[in-house]
């Protein structure tokens, strides 16, 4: 059981400024070392399950403290040196100093336990698909910039819990192919003397620079996120394009509103062309700078081609509909494999790439993708096919969605996720008692070693009307 230090906790209670041992007995969804005292739960940055520390409350948020170390009493087995210099600040990446296979291990629970404690679902769970790079997976980054008070330029990930930036000159996590181009760009655009500021909270400028890579092809694809057009970005850009081979364009992404949202809905071209190519599961795809592509290509790859394997064995006569289908991604190898797909999306940007994808394949004849809200879609597409294919952002199922689902259950269902509690109460509606399916298989997928994200694979057959 947790120990308190008895000088001070015994006769207080919870305040900032208190001092206790602690022991951790799990992780958070951020990482962070949990532990109970007097009926708290009290969030402790850095400690790892089993390990004690003395800690210092901070803050008191709805029914958990916030604390911080002030020594870690105690070390776990699977504790390790975390492999970047500035994971102990950067934000990023959480996990970095738990051992692979312990993360690995974690994942695995975190998983079971959201599907019993959310969905009240307990299924078998196939082993977690993991990555064994553990590093250097990352086709893609997005890192913010600003010019400090004493002129140089500032360009990192933010600090855990704030909006302050971690000056790097390389990330691990990146390919290394990218991460070989950070410190370059980052010398050329201080020298550059262009104003820079992320959050637009002190000036106008430059806010991002991002940069994308196809894992397959090598192709890549830098853009500058600025608040407006700034004077000489195109000649930085045709430097960049005549200095490294692997560059094929560089575009701007306007973005002038003060909000969390990255990238605005406006991109030229500064230099070269405004795609890159990337092959994916045999396919040839096009990925600009606003591009929805999974970050980690051959794991997306992997449990793609575990889906279209499952549903070539399963699927009967009729179209498979691939709802929130992006760019074709999943849509395109199905198509491969001779099945009939429509896909369905509410960005009509991706829609249109998705087209242009299906013909450069030449799998135009056997796709059709139609822009608009997924749940008036579904009541339309849904009819009289042989299975459905959900791939939906973070926040899960929309309850119209569902809805739909239930109106017209095809006879196969397939669940792609990146949020394993939002699939849990989706799946909870969807299975019996409440739903006319039955679980068939899960598999999760590791698509981001280092952090607490996972892909979790959900196979539901439908068993009544």
């Amino acid at each position: 059981m947790p120990e308190t230090n008895g000088a001070d906790a015994d006769s207080n209670s919870p305040r900032p400024g208190l001092r206790m041992d602690l022991q951790a007995i799990d992780l958070d969804r951020d990482g962070h070392g949990l532990a109970r005292w007097q009926g708290w739960v009290v969030v402790v940055p850095g400690l790892l399950p089993g390990e004690r520390a003395s800690v210092q409350l901070q803050q008191r948020q709805k029914s958990r403290w916030l604390s911080r170390i002030s020594e870690r009493l105690t070390s776990s087995p699977e504790r390790r040196r975390p492999p970047c210099i500035l994971a102990h600040d950067c934000g990023g990446c959480t996990l970095q100093h738990l051992e692979e296979t312990a993360q690995r291990d974690w994942k695995q629970d975190q998983l079971r336990q959201t599907l019993l404690r959310i969905g009240e679902i307990d299924h078998p769970q196939a082993p977690v698909q993991t990555d064994q790079r553990g590093l250097g997976y990352r086709n893609r980054g997005l890192i913010p910039l600003r010019r400090g008070e004493d002129g140089r330029l500032r360009m990192g990930y933010f600090r855990r819990g704030s909006h302050r930036i971690v000056n790097l000159s390389r990330c691990p996590v990146l390919d290394p192919r990218l991460d070989a181009l950070v410190e370059p760009l980052k010398r050329d655009l201080d020298g550059s003397g262009l104003a820079a500021d992320h959050d637009l909270s002190q000036s106008q400028g430059l806010r991002h620079l991002g940069l994308r890579m196809g894992h397959h092809t090598g192709e890549v694809l830098i853009t500058l996120v600025s608040s407006h057009p700034l004077p000489g970005l195109k000649r930085l850009a045709q430097q960049w394009i005549q200095r490294w081979d692997q560059v094929k364009g560089v575009t701007l992404n306007l973005q002038p509103r003060r909000t969390n949202q990255i990238l605005g809905s406006t991109t030229t071209v500064l230099a070269g062309d405004p795609t890159i190519r990337e092959q994916f599961c045999g396919l040839e795809l096009q990925l600009s700078t606003t591009t929805f592509f999974q970050i980690n290509t051959p794991q997306a790859e992997a449990i793609v081609e575990c889906l279209v394997h499952w549903l070539h064995q399963a699927a009967q006569h009729g179209p498979i509909v691939d709802a929130y289908c992006g760019i074709g991604t999943i849509s395109l190898p199905l198509a491969a494999r001779g099945h009939r797909v429509v896909g369905i999306e509410i960005n009509p940007d991706s829609i249109e790439q998705a087209d242009r994808n299906a013909t450069v394949n030449g799998l135009g004849p056997l796709t059709r993708f139609e822009a608009g809200d997924v749940a008036d879609l579904l009541k339309q597409t849904l009819p009289g096919c042989s299975a459905l294919v959900v791939d939906p952002p973070r926040r899960g199922l929309e309850s119209t969605v569902v809805a739909a689902i239930l109106r017209d259950p095809p006879p196969l269902l397939a669940y792609l996720s990146c949020d394993m509690a939002t699939q849990a109460r989706d799946l909870k509606r969807l299975l019996q008692p409440e739903g006319p399916y039955q679980l068939d298989q899960l598999q999760p997928v590791d698509f981001f070693p280092q952090t607490t994200h996972l892909e979790n694979l959900a196979f539901l057959r439908r068993i009544s009307s």
